[in-house]
């Protein structure tokens, strides 16, 4: 789908989306407890999706009501090949836990996860004794199983979901665990985590994120848990608000753990006017400035933060590039694509991405089917005064379906 975006003036509030950080781990734990766990405030994106599918799959119960879940968890062997859609945090979450079965599972995915390495998972589950195949390198995955838990020394410098999935998984495991987590990236996802599993009643030693300890043999225990809105959806909505005029985001926990949170820190930076009202945060333009800003723990915030820079009137700097080469794109070069025919000016040199301000042209660009790209270019168009096509638009529906209405929402005369 093709979509035309047009320059336009923002005014208004939404509400944002639930975190599919947070619903994807409590989908998870609530699906290895026995009993019923009740999620609140849920809201339902392409990943959440694919990963409350294969919680059915290996079998919880679900009921959905309005915005409430209530999931009955009865974790038991799959009978068919399981599959992640584009969910990079599905798999590298479910292939631990995946591995508890003493019977082998076959794992897959779709579109470019299928392309993704997941060496990171080879390498950790081998560690653990659980017999593991891949497609040289790649999906489809067989999880030989009977994973008992032990010692394991894991590079975390590529993000810390594989660490994820194995915090969860190793609790249920028959045998006390040990890992040794070097050069960890995206601490506020572990220390998502962490809260989730506490709230199900899991004990996991931290020891400066550098070590981990997890005794065997607990169980989870069914909880009542709130899914607080997302930060990284919220980011796109928020710097609309700083660059072409005024947005209400009501939802957001202020001192959530989330990493792109940090999308405040950037905000108040460049000069926006930020207000706060309970749950609700108010972004209004401003005459803005350029910035620094080192993304390496926050990496879903460069493509807002793009859109962002092009419109301050000095250059800007963001650092943390390498985070960029393994997502649903290479980020990266889709960044400096995309921004580049729109008439941007924007570079890379090692490991870092200079933005200078610049007048947004008329174009028809490629999302590069990644859900952020596709987003970034729309805000951006939005402040500046030239319209763009956008293709492969429904990109979007991996994390945040409503995100065109609530566009529409705020730029209605």
């Amino acid at each position: 789908m093709t979509l035309r975006i047009k320059p336009s003036s923002v005014n208004g509030s939404i509400e944002a989306p639930a975190s599919k950080s947070y619903l994807q781990r409590a989908i998870v734990a609530s699906m290895l407890s026995n009993g019923i766990s009740k999620l609140n405030g849920c809201s339902f994106c392409d990943d959440s999706e694919a990963v409350l599918d294969i919680a059915k799959k290996l079998g919880a119960t679900a009921n959905l009501n309005g915005r409430n879940l209530e999931l009955f968890g009865n974790f038991s062997a799959p009978n068919e090949m399981l599959n992640c859609n584009e969910s990079g945090l599905a798999l590298r979450m479910l292939s631990p836990i995946i591995s508890l079965f003493t019977s082998s599972t076959e794992i897959t995915g779709m579109g470019t996860l299928k392309s993704r390495p997941i060496a990171m998972i080879l390498d950790a589950l081998t560690q653990l004794n659980v017999a593991v195949n891949s497609n040289n390198g790649k999906l489809p995955l067989t999880i030989g199983g009977n994973l008992k838990g032990g010692f394991l020394e894991i590079d975390g410098s590529n993000g810390s979901q594989v660490l994820t999935g194995l915090l969860m998984a190793l609790p249920l495991a028959e045998k006390d665990s040990r890992i040794i987590v070097h050069n960890l990236k995206s601490k506020p996802y572990t220390d998502m985590t962490l809260e989730v599993l506490k709230a199900w009643n899991i004990e996991v030693i931290n020891n400066d994120y550098k070590e981990f300890i997890i005794p065997g043999n607990q169980h989870y225990k069914p909880t009542n848990f709130v899914i607080e809105g997302d930060w990284s959806s919220a980011a796109f909505m928020l710097v609309a608000g700083a660059i072409a005029g005024s947005v209400t985001v009501n939802g957001l926990n202020k001192n959530s753990k989330q990493a792109d949170k940090n999308i405040l820190e950037v905000l108040d930076k460049v000069g926006a006017h930020i207000s706060f009202d309970d749950n609700s945060i108010t972004i209004k333009k401003e005459n803005l400035k350029g910035f620094e800003f080192d993304a390496a723990n926050c990496p879903d915030l460069f493509p807002p933060l793009v859109a962002l820079a092009v419109h301050c009137n000095s250059p800007s700097t963001l650092y943390g590039v390498s985070r960029l080469f393994t997502k649903e794109s290479n980020r990266a070069e889709s960044l400096v694509d995309v921004f580049t025919k729109l008439g941007a000016n924007i570079r890379i040199e090692d490991d870092k991405m200079i933005i200078t301000p610049s007048f947004l042209r008329e174009n028809t660009i490629h999302s590069h089917n990644d859900h952020r790209i596709a987003m970034a270019a729309t805000v951006a168009v939005l402040g500046s005064n030239s319209g763009a096509n956008i293709e492969e638009f429904e990109c979007i529906n991996k994390s945040y379906p409503e995100f065109y209405n609530d566009i529409k929402t705020l730029t209605q005369p």
